[in-house]
Parts: structure tokens; sequence; C-alpha cells
């Protein structure tokens, strides 16, 4: 199930909070997908596995790597051969993320009974409507912030404070992400918040519940966004798709009384007729897993003039579906004007989604960041209720 391989740290790498690259030479020879020369580009979490320094002798997990799986490119590191890292120092905290695996980490939830949060959070349920925007890819996120954002400075209000509910389906530690970092960095996110077996944020919960309760009660969001980490698992099948949980994120949002705005996953790029226009993951989050109703916010691409007329009349025609009659949700038309677009431009962080930047597939970013448009409408109470 693991390839394990040892290696000398040769050279250190970019760092970010949480996370540090460098380049390690690999012990014996190289096989399978490995590189010719003997170096991979790995990764650690100095928080689980302490800080390498060059010259180090590391352990690390090369599966997916050798295997052309993702996780970036990196091999991951796993101990360092030769140093045992301090002791954390001592604390409170009994929640256990990635429980029962060799690098389970003990942490602080903000619903812990040790935490200052748990009295607040004991008997909460209530979002009192706060909007939460749910997208299946991690890659939505600043496409949906930068549509909050833009919709905000239109109307001459101040920028919404954003929370992120980062849930397990992806890459369990929100260290992975530069995204989150990057956003965190430009003041585009407030907070970051880990559930389920996720961790790493600003702030842990063992639930998106107790996850969206705190981004609302102790992070004091205007507006959320769920979504898995980055790394999502498919199969190409209906329902072995990790983003199939933005379903159980619109009931959740629903069962605690706040306001679901379902993103569409839409690409005119894609080359699998199942993600054209709407991605059938989509249909099939929103459409049977959903069983509360939600905002289904159907982007106008033809108003973008980046010549997306066809699509547009693709994703209007697929979104019906969705709709009532037949279905139980409310689609909410958002036209996706050109400055928009030049919105995107704007993010401090890269966009990327299946390998194509907003150039390659620009519908793909319009479409949630106008949920995230729809979102910050709510949140400043100049959209119908």
């Amino acid at each position: 199930m693991i390839t394990w391989r040892a290696g000398v740290v040769v050279s250190g790498g970019a760092s970010w909070p949480g996370a540090v690259e460098m380049q390690v030479e690999l012990e014996g020879e190289p096989v399978g997908g490995l590189p010719a020369d003997g170096r991979v580009r790995a990764l650690a979490y100095p928080q689980l596995v302490g800080e390498p320094r060059v010259g180090d002798r590391v352990l690390l997990n090369v599966s997916a790597l050798a295997r052309g799986l993702g996780t970036g490119g990196y091999a991951m590191v796993v101990a360092l051969g030769d140093r045992v890292p301090a002791d954390p120092p001592a604390g409170p905290g009994h929640l256990v993320k990635a429980r029962y695996t060799a690098l389970q980490a003990t942490v602080l939830g903000v619903d812990d009974q040790e935490s200052e949060h748990h009295e607040l959070l004991r008997d909460a349920d209530d979002l009192a409507g706060l909007p939460v925007v749910v997208a299946d890819l991690h890659s939505a996120l600043p496409a949906v912030v930068a549509g909050a954002r833009h919709s905000a400075a239109v109307h001459g209000r101040p920028a919404p404070r954003v929370v992120y509910v980062m849930t397990d389906g992806g890459a369990l530690p929100a260290w992975f992400s530069r995204t989150v970092a990057g956003l965190r960095d430009a003041g585009w996110i407030e907070a970051c918040v880990t559930t389920g077996q996720a961790f790493g944020g600003d702030l842990e919960a063992v639930t998106v519940h107790t996850g969206l309760l705190a981004a609302r009660l102790v992070a004091g969001a205007d507006l959320v966004v769920v979504a898995q980490g980055p790394g999502n698992l498919g199969t190409g099948t209906r329902w072995g798709f990790s983003g199939v949980a933005a379903g159980e994120a619109v009931n959740a949002a629903g069962v605690l009384g706040g306001r679901a705005v379902a993103s569409l996953r839409v690409s005119g790029a894609d080359a699998r007729e199942r993600h054209l226009g709407i991605s059938h993951h989509s249909t099939t989050a929103y459409g049977r897993v959903a069983l509360s109703p939600a905002d289904v916010v159907v982007p106008g691409l033809a108003a973008a003039g980046a010549g997306l007329d066809e699509l547009d009349d693709r994703v209007r025609t697929q979104a019906r579906a969705l709709g009532a009659p037949a279905g139980r949700h409310r689609l909410v038309d958002v036209p996706t004007r050109p400055d928009l677009l030049e919105a995107l431009r704007g993010t401090p962080v890269r966009l990327s989604t299946m390998g194509r930047g907003l150039g390659g597939d620009p519908a793909s970013f319009l479409a949630v960041a106008a949920a995230g448009v729809h979102a910050e409408r709510l949140a400043a109470g100049s959209a119908s209720a």
C-alpha cells in the first residue's frame, strides 16, 4: 500500500505557513515513476515531523508520486531519520485528527470541552441566515471570494468577512494549500476552519456543522465558503467522487438555518462530455444528495463578453433539472459581466482548476464567482429572501 524511500535533503525550497519544500536525493536505484536522476521534490509539515535541514536523512512516502497520482508532484516526508522533533508545548485539546494513522495529531478543537468557546458552541444550532457558499472543488475558493468582494466594491460596501470551512474530501492538512495561505495573507479570508479528519486550520472542528457554527459565532463570518481541500478524488463514476459531499454541506447549512448557496461546477473546455457545461458531479450533489433547498446560482455567461453564448444556453438548459418544479432548489440568475472577469484577474493567488487557468476555461471561474456575488448580496440584505 505504501512505497517507501529514504534519502538526504540536498537543498531547501519554498515555504509557507505549515509547509516547507526541499530537494531530496534518494538512496538506492530509482524505480517506477520516480525521477531517473534520483532526486525528488519533497514536502514536509514541520508541526508533524519537525523541520528538515540540508544534510538530514529523511523517510519518504512516494506512493502517489511513483504512480503519478497527484500530491502536487511531491514525495511526502514521514519522519527525520536521525532526529526526533521536540515535544510540542503542553496544552489543552483532545481532538485526534487523521485518527489511527501513523501521523495522527492531537489538536484543540473549537468545540472541545477544553476550548474557551465550548460554552458558546455547546448548544448552538442557528446560523441565523448566514450565507454559505458550497463548492465541490478547492479551486473554487479564490473565485468565490473574488466575486463577493467585487459585488461589495460595486455597491460601495465594505468587503465581507469570509471564513473558509474546509472538509476532509481532499488534502487533510490545510497547510498543503497555498491558496489558503495566500488568501489569508492578502486579507481575503478571515480564517480557515478544518473539519472532520482535516486539520491545520486556524480553528479545528469535529464536523461541518460545528465548523459552520464556529465560523459565525467565533470567527464572525459575514459569509462562509465550504469546499474540500486540494486534491479531490474521483473514479469516473457517478458516486465515486469526493466532491459529492457538497450536497451534504448544503444539508448542514440548511438544518442549521443558514442560507445555502450552491455554486455550479461549469466548464467550457473539458473534453469529457459529463463535465461540459454543468458537471454531472454538481447535478448529483445538488440534485440527489442535497435534500435541503438551496439557491443554485446560474451564471449568465453570455454577459461576460468572452464568446460563451453557446455554453450559456447549455448551462441554462441543464440547470432547469435542479430548480422547481423539476427539482427542489431556487434558481438564481447572476449575469457575469466583463468587470467580474476583470476582478478574477486581480486575485492574490493563482487561479487553476483541473490544470486550466482563467484564460483556458473562464466559465469555470465565472460560475463560482457568480455564487460569491449572490452570497455577498444576501449578506448585505440586498437580495430577495
